[in-house]
């Protein structure tokens, strides 16, 4: 039979869904999410089967009062999700017909219309504005501090201006290097996307990560070694890895035992819509970086990939939004997981795989 017509799987439909679905058993259990559900929550199948619902996410006023044998439906009202913040949107419960106790449970999220005007909290663009200036403040006062008074030396004629002219040039290529790195972030250049073997890409990145800023740190490969071509432009995939495999390895920098992961699956019927506003369409292919470091702030989760957040002392809360940026425009997404015993943390990368 043409593999075309094979007859989809029913854990390939389930996965294709495009609504948020999860599947709980009678004691109340996850027992399965499809890939919309996962988007939504913040959290792997494999991290929700088992849970109870609310360990992802806090159902509406008065799901608890419920009768049972009775579904349940919320429609436009905010829940709570443990990773990512409110949800707005609507709730439905419906029962599994003959096969008492088992219940299916579809999160609907409201569409940005229905959402604007909800809480307090700053917007992404103010919180992006003040991070900006704050970022810019400290990175660029350093430098023209040290100008100045190499300028002020100079001024008063001092016996071997050699140093102080080194100094100079040097504090200037300082403040180039952040505008350059922000023009990195804003460029609209077209990314040239083709069929590309990641395996080569990936294996260029490790060793330039255990050549230099990863020294010291074990990075293990799991691949699947079934994995086909990949759409994207390879260097800036290349420029997303490096980047990850950066923060990971600054991640564990107090860890005993410092470890990242590099691993590759193919997700069957897994899509997703890469941006606001965008049509869903398969993203089979995934690379993840897992590193066994802290995590990032509970505080910043929510807002990690908006510019300029970071939770480093010394960071400028541009890389994981450039990651976000450039994988979008390679047509994919990027996520951010915390889960495990004991915990770890993931960057999961999805992304179409090329036509054959």
């Amino acid at each position: 039979m043409n593999e075309a017509a094979k007859t989809p799987s029913f854990a390939e439909l389930f996965a294709a869904l495009p609504v948020s679905t999860l599947v709980l058993d009678p004691q109340g259990l996850i027992a399965h999410a499809n890939g919309a559900a996962e988007h939504v929550l913040g959290f792997s199948e494999r991290a929700l089967v088992g849970k109870k619902l609310e360990s992802a996410i806090e159902p509406p006023s008065g799901y608890a009062a419920r009768r049972e044998g009775h579904g349940f439906a919320a429609y436009d009202v905010d829940m709570e999700r443990l990773r990512g913040g409110r949800l707005r949107g609507d709730f439905v419960e419906t029962l599994v017909v003959d096969h008492d106790g088992w219940r299916i449970v579809t999160l609907h999220e409201a569409p940005q219309s229905r959402r604007l005007g909800h809480g307090p909290e700053r917007s992404a663009g103010a919180r992006a504005a003040i991070g900006a200036a704050a970022m810019l403040a400290h990175e660029i006062k350093n430098p023209l501090s040290g100008i100045r008074g190499a300028a002020q030396l100079l001024a008063d004629g001092i016996d071997e201006p050699e140093s102080l002219t080194t100094l100079i040039t040097d504090e200037v290529d300082r403040i180039t290097a952040l505008i350059d790195r922000m023009e990195d972030f804003t460029s609209h250049r077209p990314l040239r996307l083709e069929s590309n073997n990641i395996y080569p890409l990936l294996s260029h990145v490790r060793r330039v990560a255990l050549a230099g800023f990863a020294r010291d740190v074990r990075i293990e490969e799991r691949y699947d070694p079934s994995l086909p071509p990949v759409m994207t432009d390879a260097d800036a995939f290349q420029q997303v890895m490096i980047n990850l495999l950066k923060n990971a390895s600054e991640a564990t920098d107090l860890q005993a035992d410092r470890s990242i992961v590099i691993a590759t699956a193919y997700r069957h019927g897994m899509a997703a819509s890469p941006a606001p506003g965008q049509p869903r369409r398969p993203l089979p292919i995934e690379v993840a970086v897992i590193d066994n470091g802290p995590g990032a702030p509970e505080d910043i989760v929510e807002h990690l990939f908006e510019p300029f957040v970071t939770g480093k002392r010394e960071g400028r809360g541009l890389g994981l939004p450039l990651v976000e940026k450039l994988v979008g425009e390679m047509g994919g997404i990027v996520q951010y997981e915390r889960e495990g015993d004991p915990p770890h943390t993931m960057f999961r990368i999805l992304l179409p795989r090329a036509p054959q």
